[in-house]
């Protein structure tokens, strides 16, 4: 079960890299917003390849802390996400945004790969670090139409699920300490620092 589950999961890190590498990894908006905005903003994290990996790259990474990081890290993420969405709401500027983003890819996918461990406080303000650029990303590309709040709170929830994806997986791959499952875990982790890298060359 761990070995189909695993190769399930390789094959979809491995299927990112190759959507990654054959067109534009930004999230895309759009217009309309007849709901408060809330499936725009749910749908936001979906859309981009780079968001996407981060956010499962999170989870992957919390899994293999343990403890009290499972929930921690992950709720800081999404925490601190949701200030940078204020920020990017409110049209301030961060410098270096894209890159930021990219960066986090490559970082946390080497984390999960290189199988890192840091004190706890460590490493929910490195996840809060690159939480504020993915949030001001989102922030900023708030429809005309939509309401803040609503669109912060669908944003915010599909993050939530895509770290629930990454701890899942990692958790299962990683409960018996089986050496396929942790095998499956470096190749999910280092295909997701991979595509990060190309993202910072796109």
């Amino acid at each position: 079960m761990v070995r189909t589950f695993a190769l399930g999961f390789i094959s979809t890190i491995v299927l990112a890299v190759v959507l990654l590498a054959t067109g534009p990894a930004a999230a895309h908006t759009f217009g309309g917003a007849a709901d408060g905005g809330f499936y725009e903003g749910f749908i936001h994290p979906f859309l981009g390849l780079d968001h996407m990996l981060a956010m499962v790259a999170v989870g992957l990474w919390a899994a293999h802390l343990g403890g009290s990081a499972r929930l921690r890290v992950p709720a800081t993420f999404v925490t601190v996400m949701a200030a940078g969405g204020i920020v990017g709401a409110a049209g301030i500027s961060i410098s270096f945004v894209e890159a930021a983003i990219a960066l986090s890819v490559v970082a946390l996918g080497g984390l999960v790969m290189a199988r890192v461990r840091m004190p706890l406080a460590a490493g929910m303000a490195l996840v809060g670090a690159f939480a504020i650029f993915h949030g001001h990303a989102h922030g900023a590309e708030i429809p005309d139409a939509a309401s803040p709040a609503v669109y912060a709170l669908g944003f915010a929830l599909a993050t939530a699920v895509l770290h629930g994806v990454g701890l899942t997986a990692g958790i299962v791959l990683g409960r018996t300490q089986d050496a396929a499952g942790i095998r499956a875990l470096r190749i999910a982790g280092g295909g997701i620092a991979t595509a990060g890298v190309f993202l910072l060359v796109m």
